[in-house]
C-alpha cells in the first residue's frame, strides 16, 4: 500500500470533484470516504490508475450523498451530469486559492487549507496555532461552510496562500508530516504562474532551509544545533538556486517578509563555518523584518542574533523586551545565560524549556542540554 502516493493524490482528486460541481464540504467528505475505501481495497487489489479509481469512487460517494439529501432537487443539474474522463490537470494549487478566499479570515484560510489540501489532522493544526483542538475544529467547520458555494475558479488572496504554503513547509520540516517537498513543488508552480517578488522570496526561503535538512539531525534522530551541523551535508545545489532566486527578487526593490527571511537564511548558508557567520548583517535583516511584521517571534530570533553579534548580555537585554510566554523564550534565555557563563541559571532554564515543548525531538534536545550543564556543575 503506497500511502505516500495516496496522500499526494488526495488534493488532486478533491480538485476534480469540486471542479465537476460538488460543493467543497461535500467533496471533501466524499474524497475522505474514497481514501478509506482505498486503504481497505488497494493492498489486495491495487488499481492500474490510482487517481482515476479515487475520482470514480469519490464521485459516486458524492452522488449517493446528494441523492439522499433533502435538497436533491436543487442538485439535479449536478447529479445528472455525465462525469467524463478524469482530467490530467493537477488542481492542487487551485485548491489553495479556493481555501484562501477573501471571505475567510487569514487564520481560517490557513487552517482549512492545511486540513483539506495539506492533509494534516485537526490536532496538528491546533498545535501549530497553539489553540485547543475543539476550537480549531469549529474554525475549520465554519470555513468549510463559508466556501461551500464559492466558484472553484475564483481567485484567493496571494499573501494568504504564501502563509499557507510556508506553514505546510514548516509542518513537513518538523518530521511529523513530511510535506516540505510538496510545499516546494506548489510554490514553484505559484512562482511560474505569478510574477511576484514575495512568491520568489518564499521559494528561496524554502530551498535554503530545505538544503540544511540533512544536517539537522544526528544518526539517532536527535537535533543538531546550527552551529554544530556538518555543513558538508548541506545541499549546495539547492543553496545556489535559493540564493539566485533571492537576488533576483531583491533586485526588484519590493521587500517583503519572505525575502527578508530568505536573506537571513542565505547568510547562514553562505558562512563556511558557524564562527564566520555575519551576525551583524543578520541583525540588520531582523530589524527590517521587524518593521515588516512586528512579530514577537521575529523579536525573539533577533535577540539570539544580537547575542551573537554584540555579546550574550546584549542578547539578554533584547530578550527582556519580548513576551516571556512566547514559545522558545525560555530556551533562548537558557542559551544566552550559558553563553554569559551562568551555568546554574542556564541548566534550570533548559529543564523548564523542555517541559514546555510538544515536539519530542526538541524536548529531548533541551533535556540533553540541561543534563550536560548539570554534569559540568557537579564536576
Amino acid at each position: 500500500m503506497d500511502e505516500v502516493l495516496l496522500r499526494s493524490l488526495t488534493p488532486q482528486v478533491l480538485g476534480v470533484v469540486v471542479r465537476r460541481g460538488a460543493d467543497f464540504a461535500s467533496a471533501e467528505d466524499a474524497v475522505q470516504d474514497a481514501v478509506v475505501e482505498a486503504l481497505r481495497v488497494w493492498p489486495a487489489d491495487p488499481p492500474r490508475d490510482p487517481k482515476g479509481w479515487l475520482v470514480t469512487v469519490a464521485w459516486r460517494k458524492f452522488l449517493d450523498a446528494a441523492r439522499s439529501d433533502s435538497a436533491r432537487r436543487r442538485r439535479e443539474d449536478v447529479v445528472d451530469v455525465e462525469p467524463g474522463p478524469v482530467s490530467t490537470v493537477d488542481d492542487t494549487l487551485q485548491l489553495y486559492f479556493l481555501c484562501a478566499h477573501p471571505s475567510l479570515t487569514p487564520s481560517s484560510a490557513v487552517a482549512l487549507t492545511l486540513r483539506a489540501v495539506g492533509g494534516l489532522t485537526t490536532r496538528q493544526i491546533a498545535q501549530a496555532y497553539l489553540v485547543p483542538e475543539t476550537t480549531m475544529a469549529q474554525r475549520i467547520s465554519r470555513a468549510k461552510r463559508t466556501v461551500g458555494q464559492v466558484r472553484f475558479d475564483q481567485p484567493g488572496d496571494v499573501a494568504t496562500v504564501l502563509r499557507v504554503l510556508y506553514l505546510v513547509f514548516n509542518e513537513g520540516y518538523s518530521g511529523d508530516v513530511d510535506l516540505a517537498a510538496e510545499a516546494i513543488r506548489l510554490t514553484r508552480q505559484l512562482a511560474a504562474a505569478i510574477d511576484h517578488p514575495e512568491v520568489a522570496g518564499l521559494l528561496a526561503l524554502m530551498l535554503l532551509h530545505h538544503a540544511r535538512r540533512a544536517g539537522r539531525t544526528a544518526a539517532d534522530g536527535s537535533l543538531v544545533p546550527l552551529a554544530e551541523q556538518d555543513r558538508g551535508r548541506w545541499d549546495t545545489t539547492a543553496i545556489a538556486e535559493g540564493v539566485e532566486i533571492l537576488q533576483a527578487a531583491l533586485a526588484r526593490d519590493r521587500l517583503g517578509e519572505f525575502q527578508a527571511q530568505a536573506a537571513i537564511a542565505a547568510l547562514h548558508a553562505d558562512a563556511p563555518t558557524a564562527a564566520e557567520t555575519d551576525w551583524v548583517q543578520i541583525v540588520e535583516w531582523y530589524d527590517e523584518l521587524a518593521k515588516l511584521t512586528d512579530s514577537p517571534v521575529v523579536r525573539l530570533n533577533r535577540a539570539v542574533a544580537v547575542g551573537e553579534a554584540d555579546g550574550p548580555r546584549a542578547g539578554l537585554a533584547a530578550l527582556a523586551e519580548v513576551d516571556d510566554t512566547l514559545p522558545r523564550h525560555t530556551a533562548v534565555a537558557a542559551y544566552l545565560h550559558e553563553r554569559d557563563g551562568d551555568l546554574v541559571t542556564a541548566a534550570r532554564l533548559y529543564s523548564e524549556a523542555a517541559g514546555k515543548v510538544p515536539n519530542f525531538a526538541e524536548r529531548d534536545h533541551l533535556t540533553r542540554q540541561a543534563a550536560r550543564l548539570n554534569t559540568r556543575l557537579r564536576g
